[in-house]
């Protein structure tokens, strides 16, 4: 599925961004944050690592729930559902990394690795981590940037994947703490 008029505006700023803003040393930085974000490797990781701590646990499943979320509708749904096309199918011209190219094998809205970047960046922003949410936020952004100047995603792409990142970010907080609140009640009436 093409966009039509929001395709032109898109790919746009993504020739801007082609044909003014790549340096090679920036070409290096932002390929080794885009990598990151490869598959949520990073922000499961992280879950895995808060969910080993008591103190985080609450924070961890929560995390996890967005990040499941994420993966069944944004990457599951949306993206099969919506069919659009990766930047460089339409503008040809773009110049892409070649191995990118080669390992990307999906639709291009949402933007996943952004979605899970601020799924996580959310839920710790959400849970009072504020060092470790600002952090995470900062390489959520700077994940998104990366699919942008790398010409992987449409500004659209990685506008969706924040929009519905922090979305399912607020649902996951809202969901676990109704459960752990209805826990207690029923603790504290036993």
């Amino acid at each position: 599925m093409t966009f039509g008029f929001i395709d032109k505006i898109d790919l746009a700023i993504l020739d801007f961004v082609n044909n003014h803003l790549h340096l090679s040393f920036l070409d290096k930085i932002f390929t080794a944050i885009t990598k990151l974000g490869d598959e949520g490797i990073f922000w499961i990781a992280l879950a895995i690592i808060l969910l080993c701590h008591k103190s985080t646990r609450k924070t961890a499943i929560k995390m996890g729930i967005a990040l499941l979320l994420g993966l069944a509708i944004g990457n599951g749904i949306i993206k099969n559902v919506i069919a659009r096309p990766r930047p460089y199918v339409l503008d040809t011209n773009l110049n892409i990394i070649p191995w990118l190219k080669e390992t990307i094998h999906d639709w291009s809205f949402p933007s996943g690795h952004t979605l899970a970047s601020f799924e996580a960046a959310g839920v710790l922003m959400m849970c009072d981590k504020k060092r470790f949410g600002i952090v995470s936020l900062v390489f959520a952004i700077l994940i998104a940037i990366s699919r942008i100047y790398l010409c992987v995603h449409y500004p659209t792409d990685v506008l969706a994947g924040v929009l519905l990142g922090l979305l399912f970010a607020f649902i996951a907080c809202k969901v676990v703490d109704a459960v752990v609140n209805l826990f207690a009640r029923k603790k504290s009436k036993s």
